[in-house]
């Protein structure tokens, strides 16, 4: 009987290893040698692919932008409506693999969808009639947001342990020891509140940009 074929590796195949690798143990986990372990090849056989540890992590993070929907930008949605769900989709994606945040947070650098998603971006913005220094600075401010909801959570940085909150020193925290059963609703909830908060302070400049024109 012959024996069952290994799957032929690929870009793909060990951009999706090194993915769920860095989601299950941090980026500290990656290494050329654990992925082949996990690939069950060679060690070598990977530098066909991919030059070095860095260049994987690029690619994992630019598999991470890839599932931003960017569909808000073309289907006629005011530019308001588009950066809120646009905002939401790009959080939801960094919150289902928070740990290759930091890789995400150096910036687009050459990879294809993060530039892609800057340029969607950017070039909505513009169209709307924003000046382009400013369509630039909303770029900047959207991903400053979003990135730091997604680098961890608020209410999960509250241990449950009510001893924690002495009245005597935290007289205002007294409840603190809840917030982490409620994580993810206070979580979403804070994100929203700010999101509206900017967005709606984006509209205030707007008129103004439209009133000096």
């Amino acid at each position: 009987m012959a024996r069952p074929r290994k799957p032929l590796l690929s870009t793909d195949r060990i951009v999706e290893t090194a993915r769920e690798l860095v989601d299950a143990e941090g980026l500290a986990a990656v290494s050329t040698r654990r992925l082949a372990a996990e690939l069950g090849v060679s060690g070598p056989s990977l530098y066909n692919h991919f030059r070095t540890k860095d260049e994987i992590l690029e690619a994992v993070a630019d598999s991470v932008s890839a599932q931003v929907d960017l569909s808000m930008f073309e289907d006629g949605r005011d530019w308001r409506t588009a950066l809120h769900d646009w905002a939401v989709s790009y959080r939801a994606a960094l919150r289902d693999h928070p740990n290759i945040v930091p890789v995400l947070a150096r910036g687009p650098g050459r990879r294809p969808a993060a530039l892609r998603l800057a340029d969607a971006v950017y070039g909505a913005m513009v169209d709307a009639g924003w000046p382009a220094a400013q369509a630039t600075s909303i770029g900047a401010l959207m991903r400053y947001f979003i990135m730091g909801s997604a680098l961890g959570s608020f209410a999960g940085g509250f241990v449950e342990d009510p001893s924690a909150y002495d009245p005597a020193d935290y007289p205002h925290l007294g409840q603190a020891h809840l917030l982490a059963e409620q994580q993810e609703k206070i979580d979403e909830r804070a994100f929203e509140t700010g999101l509206t908060a900017l967005l709606d302070g984006l509209v205030a400049q707007y008129e103004q940009v439209a009133r000096g024109r």
